[in-house]
């Protein structure tokens, strides 16, 4: 109303009549600019999809980001096979079990229902890969994980505690500890490893020798709250770790989910990913789950589930037969026969 400057400016020629009602030569007005109609939107082009930029960087929240632990031990399984080249030792485990027509070889881990003891190896050697190749940009380190100002025990840390790496064999029993006192599920595991990835994420942290230990019990302690039914409560991990009182496990739960922003879903998709990626770990480090042959009352049980799963879909599947042989019966050629005079 009154303003000259619209943020509607019609684009349209404005056609005008002479005395002879002839119309004029058109005369293209000047181009406006965002300015100056007064509308400052982005383009659609130069727009930036939030979610492709981040896809990188998250994943433990997007399904076909690459998981970081994975990609943190490429570097020393490129390195195993060179030396394994080198000195012409063949890959893998002599004693490898493959199926044949006359005996099946298979492991009792799934999506669904791993394997306990060897998830939990794989989550281990996991973390080590993480420790192990961790940035050294001089990321900061958080005082809540810092082990030195928490400790886990009365005995004195060590003036040179993160300095030395963890072996693997000492990030297993620590995690092995946990999950056999209080009983925690190998699905628990994964789901440890994507709030542990998700934390050095978001809070642009990384795990090394100093701090290893709490992040991990940090993390144990959100996902067996979120992922089981049955809980394990702070003060009872006080009763697993003698030395540490139930106020710092408050507090270490409570600082814990703000840096992961409150942030503890896990979709499907992502813990499918992170299942099959340790699994790749395991493959690449030869740390193969363990393969029986299939028993006469395992080979019924696989049966039964097959034979459920085909009582299921079996309306779907007459459905969708139907709806194809009706959809063939419109083009089908019929004979009429044919009469000889």
């Amino acid at each position: 109303m009154g303003n000259t400057t619209s943020c509607c400016v019609s684009s349209s020629p404005k056609l005008r009549r002479n005395a002879h009602s002839r119309l004029e030569s058109y005369r293209p007005e000047p181009e406006l600019s965002r300015e100056d109609t007064g509308c400052n939107l982005q383009h659609i082009s130069d727009r930036e999809n939030i979610d492709d930029l981040n896809m990188e960087f998250n994943p433990s929240d997007h399904p076909r980001a690459s998981t970081i632990f994975l990609s943190k031990s490429q570097t020393d399984v490129r390195e195993k096979r060179k030396s394994l080249y080198i000195n012409h030792h063949p890959p893998g485990q002599l004693r490898r079990k493959y199926s044949s027509c006359s005996t099946i070889f298979l492991d009792d881990s799934t999506v669904s229902q791993p394997n306990l003891k060897y998830t939990i190896k794989c989550v281990a050697l996991a973390i080590y890969y993480h420790i192990k190749n961790r940035d050294t940009d001089g990321r900061m380190l958080l005082d809540i994980f810092d082990e030195n100002l928490h400790p886990l025990s009365k005995s004195e840390v060590p003036p040179d505690y993160d300095k030395h790496d963890p072996e693997q064999k000492q990030i297993y029993r620590f995690v092995r500890t946990l999950f056999s006192a209080a009983q925690l599920t190998a699905e628990c595991a994964i789901v440890t490893l994507v709030y542990l990835e998700r934390l050095l994420t978001y809070a642009e942290i990384d795990i090394c020798p100093a701090n290893w230990k709490r992040i991990v019990l940090g993390a144990i302690l959100l996902a067996s709250k979120v992922w089981d039914d049955q809980a394990v409560w702070n003060v009872d991990y006080c009763q697993i770790l003698k030395d540490i009182t139930v106020e710092d496990m408050n507090e270490l739960e409570r600082q814990f989910l703000e840096l992961l922003q409150f942030n503890i879903n896990v979709p499907s998709s992502v813990y499918a990913k992170y299942y099959f990626d340790l699994r790749s770990l395991a493959e690449a480090n030869n740390l193969s789950f363990p393969l029986e042959p299939l028993s006469r009352e395992r080979a019924y049980k696989l049966e039964a589930i097959s034979r459920w799963c085909d009582d299921k879909y079996k309306d779907f599947r007459k459905s969708a037969k139907k709806r194809s042989v009706s959809a063939d019966n419109l083009t089908v050629v019929r004979w009429s026969p044919a009469i000889i005079s």
